[in-house]
């Protein structure tokens, strides 16, 4: 087998699983060895039940000492069983699993593994994990994958499948010049690859660990490199004069421009009417009012006698885009002309819409994906701006050449990233930062609980709708994960509505969900149908919602600080008091050293900046940051350490070899081409 064979070579991998793989978008052989553990379970031997820790995932062995019983509140099915041994008892309980009642049996010996809490039920082991004992004995001690699963593929087949990989694949020759392997003192990368997926010990899996991050973020870094050299080359074919439309709209706002936006707009300016094309990042905390900087450099295109795009990451985001430009543009009697294209609407809309456009009948198109497809021809298109879920790289300015231009870009990002770190990462760009919030936002008031804090959580959630307002609740998880122990949003969505009055309508988001299914339930909930909306991360890249004022965070030790304050950033928007409940899974509570950080702080980059000074390089399972900078194990505050000598490695291989012609550089060079067409697109572009 090699690297690029179709995972359907694996034994037992047949259609129906191969399609379950493409799913979790594994097509090859190489694609599922990097689809790494999501985590590792560490079995600990069983300790007894008195001595249980609440809040911890812990590991009880007792006899069964009743039936089990099935029981109905509402939706929610549950069935449960009280465990006992010399120490105490306790009580298990599983969540829609009724096929269980024929394994459970009183008088048997079972060890039990689950996350202890105390909940309607009393102190309670939620949906444990089986085991007979002489099974579990021989896992004590062990460190087991656990992957990321998808429906129709388990862990166990995922399992198997790598280790055929790795008993039987041609793999990946070392690549890296061994002078750099020597100085970082990285691991070879044929063992890299295997201890990722069964290591001895956590020792030697932070040992394969920094060698795979190591080369996710210098194959990136030189990636980046190239591209800066080529968009260096462009010059600026577009004349920007006139501004007369921007100024008046500036004049004419009902609250003058902080002095960050005052130098951003001022930095958009000198690049517009500059030599070369602009290849910029706007930087800004959430509500920090970068969209706006958008439309003032959108309308400056327009008014200059050329179009420009604006691409959302939601139809509902972009339709969102569209009301309040064009608002702005009656307001004050600007006659800039937009028009919408998204992927939902119909043939004859898109016809009149490309129509439209390719006879410059419209100024400015917002969109999504749209703005790209093939039948979309520009005229002068001189301005994109996108945000950082769309990244442009070559492909796409290449695409935008083609359909009428080649355009300045300006990204924005609502990620706060330390300086140091964007200055690599966003290597190809330059960059501005709007470090300053408008007075007018009232600062979101934060807590940091426990589980236990949540019947007190589901009584303020229900007054502030009472009130007439909205509230958000996320999960890590769409469903329950085989040997994931965290929230899900389809179980969540459930135990919420048992929680709440019937008259509260509580509904779920994932983003599994078919895009019509998805913007249909975000429009409900921006119309305010859906009062309690749970959900995954892809809130984050959500709508404006000025009626929300409650988010909370299920399992927030599991997120990164950044998603987490981006998450924050759904609710503050409107006029009203908003609230942010981080709920502590693991038992520290408000003892949680990093969400502290939330706690006492609103702004994102000291956020990161102190995110980054207090988490070690030990710190790297079970939590990930934000934005789509998501590399597969790499984390850019956790890793920042590794992020700046893989910086270094590159930067130094360039200056030296800047084609990588040399020998020693040559199986950098084949593996660099390969990384661009496998995964730089999907990562950058």
């Amino acid at each position: 087998m090699r690297e690029t064979d179709s995972v359907s070579k694996c034994k037992g991998v047949g259609a129906k699983t191969a399609e379950a793989f493409g799913r979790l978008g594994i097509e090859t052989v190489g694609d599922l060895l990097r689809h790494y553990p999501a985590r590792y379970d560490a079995f600990a031997p069983a300790a007894p039940i008195g001595e249980a820790e609440e809040g911890k995932i812990v590991t009880v062995k007792g006899v069964f000492l009743t039936a089990p019983q099935a029981n109905r509140f509402g939706r929610l099915s549950t069935l449960s069983v009280t465990i006992g041994d010399e120490s105490g008892r306790v009580k298990a309980v599983w969540f829609h699993q009724p096929y269980l009642k024929n394994t459970l049996r009183k008088g048997e010996q079972r060890v039990l593994r689950g996350r202890l809490v105390r909940n309607r039920f009393g102190l309670t082991l939620e949906q444990p994990q089986i085991y007979k004992p002489e099974d579990y004995e021989t896992m004590e001690h062990t460190l087991r994958p656990v992957y990321g699963t998808a429906a129709g593929l388990s862990g166990k087949v995922i399992g198997k499948a790598v280790a055929q990989i790795l008993d039987e694949a041609d793999l990946e020759k070392e690549y890296l010049p061994s002078e750099v392997r020597s100085r970082y003192g990285l691991a070879e990368w044929n063992y890299a690859i295997r201890t990722i997926h069964f290591p001895p010990d956590r020792q030697e899996l932070l040992f394969a660990r920094e060698r795979l991050v190591f080369d996710e973020f210098f194959l990136f870094i030189l990636a980046i490199r190239r591209l800066k050299e080529k968009k260096e080359e462009i010059s600026n074919p577009f004349s920007f004069e006139k501004n007369g439309w921007s100024e008046a709209i500036v004049k004419g706002l009902p609250y003058e421009l902080t002095n960050a936006q005052k130098r951003v707009w001022g930095e958009i300016g000198q690049d517009l009417r500059g030599k070369r094309l602009m290849n910029r990042l706007i930087q800004g905390d959430v509500g920090s009012g970068k969209t706006i900087l958008a439309l003032l450099a959108l309308t400056d295109a327009a008014e200059n006698g050329y179009q420009g795009a604006l691409m959302a990451p939601t139809e509902v985001l972009a339709r969102q885009h569209m009301e309040s430009f064009t608002e702005i543009y009656e307001t004050y009697q600007i006659p800039c002309r937009p028009i919408l294209l998204t992927g939902s609407m119909t043939a004859a809309e898109k016809r009149k819409a490309y129509a439209a456009i390719a006879n410059h009948e419209v100024d400015l198109v917002i969109g999504t994906h749209a703005l790209i497809q093939e039948k979309v021809v520009y005229d002068k298109l001189a301005l994109v701006v996108t945000d950082e879920q769309h990244r442009f790289g070559v492909h796409q300015r290449e695409t935008f050449s083609q359909k009428g231009g080649t355009p300045h870009i300006l990204v924005m990002s609502a990620t706060p990233i330390p300086r140091t770190l964007a200055i690599i990462l966003y290597g190809d760009l330059d960059i501005s930062v709007v470090d300053e919030l408008p007075k007018s936002r009232l600062p979101i008031k934060n807590c940091v609980v426990d589980v236990s804090y949540r019947p007190k959580a589901y009584r303020f959630l229900q007054k502030e709708i009472e009130d007439g307002r909205q509230a958000y609740v996320i999960c890590p998880m769409v469903e329950e994960s085989e040997g994931l122990d965290a929230e899900n949003v389809i179980d969540y969505t459930e135990k919420l509505r048992a929680a709440l009055p019937p008259a509260i309508h509580v509904d779920y988001l994932h983003g599994k969900m078919k895009a019509k299914e998805k913007n249909e339930r975000m429009e409900q909930f921006l119309r305010g149908e859906i009062q309690v909306l749970v959900s995954t991360t892809v809130v984050e890249v959500g709508v404006n919602v000025p009626n929300a004022t409650v988010m909370m965070v299920e399992n927030a030790e599991r997120f990164g600080l950044a998603q987490l304050h981006q998450l924050r950033g759904r609710v503050g928007r409107g006029s009203y008091q908003s609230y942010c409940i981080f709920v502590d899974g693991s038992g520290e509570g408000e003892n949680n050293a990093r969400l502290k950080i939330l706690r006492d702080s609103n702004d994102g980059f000291r956020i990161a900046s102190e995110d980054l000074k207090l988490r070690g390089p030990g710190d790297v399972f079970g939590v990930r940051q934000s934005g789509n900078l998501e590399f597969a194990l790499g984390d850019i505050f956790t890793d920042s350490r590794i992020l700046q000598a893989a910086s270094d490695t590159a930067e130094e291989i360039l200056e030296q070899d800047p084609e990588l012609t040399f020998s020693e550089h040559r199986p950098l060079s084949e593996r660099l081409d390969r990384y661009r067409k496998e995964s730089f697109d999907r990562l950058y572009l």
